[in-house]
């Protein structure tokens, strides 16, 4: 078989040259990342019922391993050092390395194959697996924004909703392949293994390619989402209908939707193969590739030189990373990042608790808890696009859509503290949405902010700020006022035997709510200081800059149609 070119001449394609070409290009790239992203986050509810069963845990205990755990998923600094200076597969090398290791030694551990490990060896292992996912997630989704360069929202949006799917999609792989069977086995088969696999058999794909603006660009991620979508609608349909009428009890029932969940994760393949059709049949392509690339390389050497005018960089052009963290806006977005973040992780992570202090029954519990992630990828990929089109068209800055959805997870611990009917469904919504809302937000903000030079460090330095949040406020104010109210429940009741860390009725989290209200709205006003300080720059320079691309990409496509249709 042989496919016609006509990038000049009647040259000849091969199908062996066609599949390299898919295999070596941007869009086979993208869907790596998302196979990729979407196996590297598995959550610590997952497997933490299994460690606590099998190792005798207390509620204590296993808090203590989930923020050992969230310190390891946001301790990247090294990853994103590692990511600068040498190739993407490196990164995903060591992430799949550090993954197998950890999750191997716990899965040793909960087997009862070696001697019970202390708590202090646990904290261990589950931090060195936990950093796997900086390392993975850093390779694939700081390589993907350099080869989509300008699109860092739309493309950090799609690539980390995929990872906030990933806790579903393992989870649905778990219920097909054990039923309910030999679940210690699974941790080590799913959690362990399959990260690790995908990580480095997509390793090769995920490399720079030299950015190349395409008029049709922007559909094709659209096309991507609408995938993404398609995928989380059905996880969640699943989920619900799972917990309301006890689908786990059907084997077939399980492994026929597992299938759609694995087709559905495929099915981009479609769209690369359409792409790379096109890019083959695409007349001159050659030529104006060239002429894309020496524009860019002009671009880039007028940038250079506005760079040397001034030893402080302005806003937009490529700071060293010193540069970086000393700017008073990398201290504003820092501060606003805990706050933000810090509120929402601790709610998230507190829901189960919260459920049932307040009541709730545990189906009810366990149906919001699971919807987390499906709102947490929702939040992830709107604020992306959207907050895509909304500079473009309406000149509307980052950093004040930022502050919306700070404002908007406000109002979730309020819900809460007061016990609202139906509050903790309805906080749920917003908790999830808006923890996955901030983050692509934040990560184009520092793109756009300080370059992409180092972006690849400061964008796993901000994620610092979520241990740090999820710290104070989790351990620090929520679990600290939670036992002092049980204390409190325990020497009125007089009961003996009593666990000290149990908690009954809204006064367990009315107090460390408010103050996460508060906190949540100090860090709104913080980030809205930071979007008068930025807005003129967005207007004036990422706003024109997107497009001037767009119409740039757009005449390239309108040369090759003209130059497709021949002379009239």
């Amino acid at each position: 078989m042989a496919i016609s070119g006509n990038s000049g001449g009647p040259e000849k394609w091969s199908s062996r040259t066609f599949v390299w070409q898919i295999l070596r290009g941007r869009w086979f790239m993208l869907f790596a990342s998302t196979l990729i992203t979407s196996a590297a986050s598995p959550m610590f509810g997952s497997y933490s019922a299994e460690i606590m069963s099998s190792l005798g845990y207390n509620q204590t205990t296993l808090n203590l391993l989930s923020f050992f755990k969230d310190v390891g998923v946001n301790a990247g600094i090294f990853a994103g050092v590692i990511n600068e200076f040498a190739p993407p597969w490196l990164g995903l090398s060591i992430g799949a390395v550090l993954n197998f290791s950890g999750y191997f030694l716990i899965w040793l551990s909960v087997s009862k194959k070696i001697s019970a490990p202390r708590v202090w060896h646990m904290c261990v292992y589950i931090f060195i697996a936990s950093n796997s996912q900086p390392f993975i997630n850093t390779a694939a989704v700081v390589t993907c924004v350099k080869n989509f360069g300008g699109r860092t929202a739309v493309v950090s949006g799609l690539l980390t909703g995929f990872a906030g799917l990933s806790g579903a999609i393992i989870t649905q792989l778990y219920h097909a392949l054990a039923c309910g069977n030999d679940s210690k086995s699974l941790i080590f088969l799913l959690i362990a293994g399959l990260p690790a696999a995908v990580s480095l058999a997509f390793s090769p794909t995920i490399r720079i390619i030299k950015v190349v603006r395409d008029g049709n660009e922007v559909k094709v991620l659209y096309r991507f989402l609408y995938v993404s979508l398609g995928l989380a609608i059905f996880l969640m349909v699943f989920t619900l209908l799972q917990n309301k009428l006890g689908f786990a009890r059907t084997d077939q029932f399980v492994i026929t939707a597992t299938v759609v969940v694995v087709m559905l994760l495929l099915l981009p393949v479609a769209v690369v193969l359409k792409e790379e059709l096109n890019l083959l049949r695409m007349p001159q392509k050659q030529d104006l590739d060239r002429i894309n690339v020496v524009a860019l390389e002009n671009l880039k050497l007028q940038e250079f030189s506005r760079e040397n005018i001034s030893l402080a960089p302005e806003r937009g052009q490529d700071h060293t990373i010193l540069q970086a963290l000393v700017s008073i806006d990398m201290l504003l977005l820092f501060l606003a990042t805990i706050c933000g973040v810090g509120g929402t992780i601790t709610t998230i992570d507190n829901l189960g608790e919260i459920g049932t202090s307040f009541g709730y029954p545990t189906k009810s519990i366990t149906t919001y808890v699971s919807l987390v992630s499906t709102w947490n990828y929702l939040g992830r990929v709107i604020s992306g696009f959207l907050s895509e089109h909304f500079l473009i068209k309406y000149e509307f800055p980052r950093p004040l859509m930022l502050t919306i959805i700070i404002v908007i997870s406000s109002i979730a611990p309020l819900l809460i503290a007061f016990n609202v009917p139906n509050g903790l469904y309805v906080a749920s919504v917003i908790i999830g949405f808006c923890f996955g809302a901030q983050w692509p937000l934040l990560f184009a903000i520092i793109s756009e902010l300080f370059g992409l030079k180092n972006y690849a460090v400061l964008y796993n330095f901000v994620t610092l700020a979520s241990p740090i949040g999820s710290y104070l406020l989790k351990v620090r104010v929520t679990g600290y006022l939670y036992d002092t109210e049980a204390k409190k429940q325990l020497q009125a009741s007089a009961r003996a035997g009593e666990r000290v860390n149990s908690c009954d009725g809204v006064e367990c989290f009315r107090l460390a709510f408010i103050i996460i209200a508060v906190v949540t709205v100090f860090g709104a006003v913080v980030s809205l200081l930071l979007a008068v300080r930025t807005v003129k720059f967005y207007k004036e320079d990422v706003c024109k800059k997107l497009r001037r691309e767009e119409a740039t990409a757009l005449g390239t496509v309108e040369a090759g149609e003209t130059a497709a249709a021949g002379p009239k």
